[in-house]
């Protein structure tokens, strides 16, 4: 079955197939880095790191540009009242974002893209569509002209045949019904930061950013644009229009958009109480591959409903593998190869391969998975499971591995369990579990995971001794 993705552009789901060669060139809108990124936030980036492994494991090569924001109007109105530079404050969070992203096993990709860093670009790029008549001025700033592309608005479907010529918005974010002519470059104002160029000194609007840096990077037309519904409109639309307006090609081939998440059923919001980011979640104990997990969890295109109860319940999912996976390393089983068990592997490979080729639905992908596990512990406890079928078995986890990536304990773990307060050190299951998967490792002669276990509980501050008795451990 071919890999296939529903593209907001068309409306339809669409078989993936890149404009040239074997590489994905692909575009993904990254943080804007005025504060911490929330759970919100990375329940998109874990669908495009989803996506970028899928890509992978279906064979392609990528070539992956994913934006930094790192000059909006709320960076610089956050950065003034911190008293700070752009570049001191953005830093920051930058870096934040970074160490959030790794907590949660995103992959980085090919090239992260700071917008500051791309300043001639954006100048060029304006200076273009200048030269094509699809810009004016006005108080010394430079505005897109809509009335100039005839085409605004294939992509969020929405009629704006009504357009008020002259109609100007100078902010980055405005009304989803509402289409302006909008900013490209900004006249200087006291206090803000500034960039000399033939039209004046000032700085880029939001849109022009990413047209002028995913072009730069990945050439006039993209195989993959992927952000949040969120940003469809106008953010999306207004990169089409500036970027097409500029090659007269497509800009990008597919675009994927991931859902929101709510909390408890509620759009999140500070006021309400139920703000989290996820520094916040590991503060209250809760396990990264936990958070990631229940994130990957819903299909990107469905709304995910974010709940305590279901982080919990993702943790539990998790240990079921894992419990599996320690089962399957240190039983004996009895020499030779039950055909049936091998079928059955095969057939779960298979069924997890069609659920993630279905528009990555990762909740049809992951029903396979568990039905397999429960299939195989019963197996297991009626003896019809053989030697060579543990190496079937473990294929089956490896590939579900490569993708999710939760089976594997946190360099450094954060549940921490009621004798041990959040603050404290690993509690006594972590490390039993812990020295049970190492012991595991050695046997099935996996000595590079024994030693980087034994080498993360000593950096949690466990010293493991290996007796003739058994592992015995203590705390430094």
């Amino acid at each position: 079955m071919p890999l296939r993705f529903y593209n907001t552009l068309t409306q339809d789901v669409e078989v993936f197939r890149p404009l040239q060669d074997n590489t994905v060139r692909m575009y993904t809108c990254g943080p804007t880095v005025y504060n911490y990124a929330h759970i919100g936030n990375f329940r998109a980036f874990t669908f495009q790191d989803i996506l970028r492994r899928w890509l992978r494991y279906r064979g392609y090569q990528l070539n992956h540009v994913m934006n930094v924001t790192d000059v909006d109007d709320k960076i610089i109105v956050n950065a003034a009242q911190a008293k700070k530079s752009i570049k001191d404050y953005t830093a920051a969070f930058t870096q934040a974002f970074f160490e959030d992203a790794a907590a949660l096993r995103l992959e980085r990709p090919e090239h992260v893209a700071p917008a500051t860093q791309h300043i001639s670009q954006m100048v060029e790029a304006i200076q273009n569509l200048a030269a094509q008549g699809c810009t004016y001025q006005s108080d010394g700033s430079t505005y897109f002209r809509i009335s100039s592309f005839p085409e605004y608005g294939k992509l969020s479907h929405n009629d704006f045949g009504g357009i008020r010529s002259g109609a100007r918005v100078d902010v980055d974010e405005y009304d989803k019904a509402d289409a302006r002519d909008f900013v490209l470059w900004k006249a200087r104002k006291e206090g803000e930061p500034a960039w000399d160029t033939p039209f004046g000194p000032g700085r880029p609007g939001w849109h022009i950013e990413c047209s002028a840096m995913a072009m730069s990077y990945l050439g006039e037309t993209l195989d993959i644009h992927a952000g949040g519904v969120d940003l469809i409109f106008p953010h999306h639309e207004n990169e089409i229009a500036q970027s097409e307006s500029i090659t007269h090609k497509p800009f990008a081939r597919y675009w994927l958009h991931s859902e929101h998440l709510q909390i408890e059923s509620q759009k999140m919001s500070k006021s309400l109480g139920n703000f989290y980011t996820v520094r916040d979640l590991l503060e209250m104990g809760y396990q990264p591959e936990a958070i990631r997990y229940l994130l990957a969890s819903v299909p990107y295109r469905k709304k995910l409903n974010f709940t305590f109860e279901g982080l919990k319940a993702a943790t539990k999912s998790i240990e079921r593998l894992r419990d599996f996976e320690l089962r399957l390393t240190t039983t004996k089983f009895p020499p030779g190869s039950n055909p049936e068990i091998a079928g059955r592997s095969r057939a779960a490979i298979e069924q997890f391969e069609n659920g993630m080729d279905d528009d990555l639905n990762t909740a049809e992908a992951l029903a396979a998975i568990y039905e397999y596990v429960r299939a195989m512990n019963t197996a297991i406890d009626e003896n019809r499971f053989r030697e060579d079928n543990r190496w079937d078995a473990a294929r089956v986890l490896e590939i579900f591995e490569c993708v999710f990536d939760c089976l594997k304990p946190a360099d450094q773990a954060i549940a921490r369990s009621e004798e041990s307060p959040v603050g404290g050190t690993l509690p006594d299951s972590d490390i039993e579990r812990l020295i049970e998967q190492r012991t595991a490792a050695k046997k099935a002669r996996d000595f590079q995971k024994a030693d980087a276990i034994r080498a993360q509980l000593l950096e949690q501050g466990i010293v493991l001794e290996d007796t003739k008795d058994g592992v015995r451990w203590k705390r430094k």
